[in-house]
């Protein structure tokens, strides 16, 4: 009975295994073409030339005008400027072409501005600014100018050539009381790195409290500084308001606090921020099966002190009995 199964099921005919071979042959050649198709179909090639000279046409397109006079918020006065701001976004439509070319903001006429691409009403900001005593002193000036959009600005301050730095006694804010012209520069202060307490630290700029705090805590690990540099490996002290303080720092009283390889316990030297207890350790190993170091230099023969190391430690060891 099985036999009459498979005879009836599972034999197939002369025309069947024809049909069988032509589909497997069809399924195959449907596999390989996904993969020829992208050798057999040419794409079309497109010339970009004219629409990058239309995006090119569009940058020269100047805003002309804000709707609903929505405006960001205005800034800080810092330099004596009136109402800053930047026009909102939303409002903000191309009208007018322009011209760019080199030009001084403290002498152009309205006539420039409005070959440069300036609405009127940003023009007579400007007029009315310089019309009360104020001045550009820098090309970044001309972005405090309420009404004077992002995008003007980066397209003007190539351009800009202030010939000559105004006179900084005249430009007074409007109310301030006339300053004295004969002007006495103060003498900067120099500070002992060795010496000074919290309130010494405390009075440089960008130094509070913890910060001052921090700096005597490594200075006494240390045993003293014998480098202004060495402030700056303060934790937590920034590389910006290091640098801001170094002309106010000194070194003037060098004694420093000095550790004996030959006895130091390594309590001792694990409490150093330059020695830590690897070092240290590799230290008393050394001594331990050499006996004492007759000189600081023999220290070079552990193979952890390279001559990097060496020099930053130097200063804080002896062998002294």
């Amino acid at each position: 009975m099985l036999k009459r199964f498979a005879n009836d099921y599972l034999s197939y005919s002369y025309k069947d295994r024809i049909g069988i071979f032509l589909l497997i042959g069809l399924i195959v050649i449907c596999i390989f073409i996904s993969f020829l198709y992208p050798y057999l179909i040419t794409k079309k090639q497109y010339d970009h030339k004219q629409f990058d000279t239309q995006i090119a046409q569009l940058k020269l397109i100047q805003p002309d005008s804000f709707s609903n006079k929505k405006y960001a918020s205005k800034k800080a006065d810092e330099d004596n400027f009136y109402d800053y701001g930047t026009p909102s976004e939303k409002n903000y439509y191309p009208k007018a072409l322009f011209e760019v070319f080199y030009f001084d903001p403290n002498t152009a006429t309205p006539a420039d501005w409005k070959r440069l691409g300036l609405r009127e009403r940003t023009i007579e900001t400007i007029q009315k600014y310089l019309s009360k005593g104020g001045k550009f002193y820098r090309p970044e000036d001309i972005s405090k100018i309420w009404g004077l959009h992002a995008e003007d600005v980066k397209r003007l301050l190539p351009y800009i050539k202030i010939a000559q730095k105004p006179d900084l006694v005249k430009h007074e804010f409007p109310n301030s009381a006339a300053k004295n012209s004969s002007y006495v520069p103060k003498t900067l202060q120099l500070l002992d790195i060795n010496t000074a307490d919290t309130t010494g630290f405390i009075a440089l700029p960008g130094i509070g409290s913890k910060l001052a705090q921090r700096i005597i805590n490594f200075r006494n690990r240390l045993g003293g500084f014998y480098s202004v540099d060495q402030v700056s490996e303060t934790f937590g002290l920034p590389d910006s308001t290091f640098q801001k303080i170094k002309p106010r720092l000194t070194l003037s009283y060098t004694s420093i606090k000095k550790i004996n390889i030959n006895t130091a316990s390594p309590d001792e030297f694990k409490a150093h921020p330059y020695i830590r207890y690897g070092l240290g350790n590799s230290i008393i190993q050394y001594r331990n099966q050499h006996g004492n170091f007759s000189s600081v230099i023999d220290i070079k023969k552990i193979m952890v002190v390279t001559e990097e190391v060496y020099k930053k430690i130097e200063p804080y060891i002896t062998v002294t009995e």
